[in-house]
């Protein structure tokens, strides 16, 4: 009976073991018959409830003030030591040195290398991983790093729930080109088939990332690309770095997927992975509503329109306040004058004719005259009546 189960046993771990193996040789894709919608049948871990990418509802997410800026480890201290960049079929991947980390989680993370995602259509048709309410952006860039606190390397932390940490940036087009991204973008041409690398200068990476560090979305989530591992600590950062569209170009159209030798030759294109069910998870923003609100271009020209017409608008209201002001000074001055004329005529008011108000005190003065003359002219008869009366006496 021990015999039977340990031949069991041996069979089991054959079965699995021959799996693994076939897991390891099925080559994937974005499309065809083992595209994305089909990794799960071959990778389970596709088919999980904490898949990455996801789309960030910026309503839905949750602040969280306790998640401080991330600070890149070493990022600019790229020494002479070349870098790595190869095409692995599905991708441009460049090779970190070990130096490199990451502080401000949980535990310290060494980087290991980075990669792009891309469209095909230019600017505007998507590409990018991660979408923010619904909207893609151009590309993305990924920066992975693992635990070395807690693992000895990559290939044992990427199965474990703490393993990795990824950041996510989001790449839109503009007008100007982006100096740091052409230090990847100039060797493309080395390396256009799949399994071709070309050594390349070492650069600052830290110059391909968004200058505010401090804004970001985190969530647990997974690599998004097969096997799928729900490994990830996600970052993807609020603020989007912008290359030309001429680098968007020759991103989307200079590699191939296929080999050298193949006769077929395919772009590399669209390899992107579609955004996955959030399910149970929550997303944190380090960043209040706020803080984290970007204008678009139009609102920019209308705040800035705004401002100009405010201050002319000041202005005139000032310009006409002062005036105001000036005028009603003046006439306060000529009135003091008109004033002090008034006061002068009033002490001497022989000098000027008597106001028409005063007629009826004349009219008086000359009645009392009148009365008078009267008055003179009967006592004056009073007089001359004794004066004549001895005459008429017998």
């Amino acid at each position: 009976m021990d015999s039977l189960g340990l031949l069991i046993l041996l069979i089991l771990l054959c079965f699995q073991w021959t799996a693994a193996l076939a897991a390891e040789e099925i080559t994937w894709s974005y499309t065809g018959l083992v595209g994305q919608s089909e990794w799960s049948q071959y990778f389970p871990d596709c088919g999980g409830t904490s898949q990455s990418p996801v789309d960030v509802v910026t309503t839905l997410t949750k602040y969280d003030s306790s998640l401080s800026p991330l600070s890149p480890l070493g990022y600019s201290q790229h020494g002479n030591k070349p870098f790595t960049l190869y095409n692995n079929g599905h991708t441009a991947v460049i090779e970190l040195p070990e130096w490199m980390g990451l502080a401000g989680l949980p535990w310290l993370f060494t980087a290991v290398q980075m990669h792009l995602h891309w469209g095909s259509g230019g600017q505007g048709h998507g590409g990018s991983e991660h979408t923010i309410n619904g909207l893609s952006a151009d590309a993305e860039l990924h920066v992975v790093h693992y635990n070395s606190e807690l693992y000895p390397n990559m290939s044992t932390a990427m199965t474990q729930r703490d393993g990795l940490a990824v950041l996510g940036i989001l790449i839109v087009t503009g007008e100007e080109t982006n100096p740091a991204f052409n230090n990847i973008f100039n060797y493309l041409s080395r390396i256009r088939h799949a399994d071709q690398k070309v050594s390349i200068p070492a650069f600052d990476i830290q110059a391909l990332l968004p200058n505010d560090l401090g804004r970001y979305y985190r969530y647990n989530g997974s690599l998004t690309t097969p096997p799928c591992y729900q490994s990830v600590i996600w970052t993807l950062f609020h603020e989007r770095v912008q290359i030309s569209k001429a680098q968007l170009l020759k991103m989307e159209t200079i590699l191939y997927s296929s080999k050298a030798e193949d006769l077929d030759r395919i772009l590399l294109q669209d390899n992107y992975r579609t955004t996955q069910p959030l399910n149970h998870r929550v997303i944190f923003t380090s960043f209040t509503a706020e803080s984290g609100k970007e204008l678009s271009s139009g609102e920019v020209t209308a705040i800035v329109i705004g401002v100009m017409c405010g201050c002319v608008g000041l202005a005139v209201i000032i310009r006409f306040i002062v005036k105001t002001i000036r005028f009603f000074t003046l006439l306060h001055h000529e009135t003091v004058v008109v004033n002090s004329s008034t006061s002068s005529w009033d002490v001497l008011p022989s000098n000027r004719p008597a106001p028409m108000p005063r007629m009826k005190e004349t009219e008086k003065a000359n009645e009392k005259k009148q009365d008078m003359a009267l008055n003179t002219t009967s006592e004056g008869e009073k007089k001359e009546e004794p004066s004549l009366s001895p005459q008429t006496e017998p």
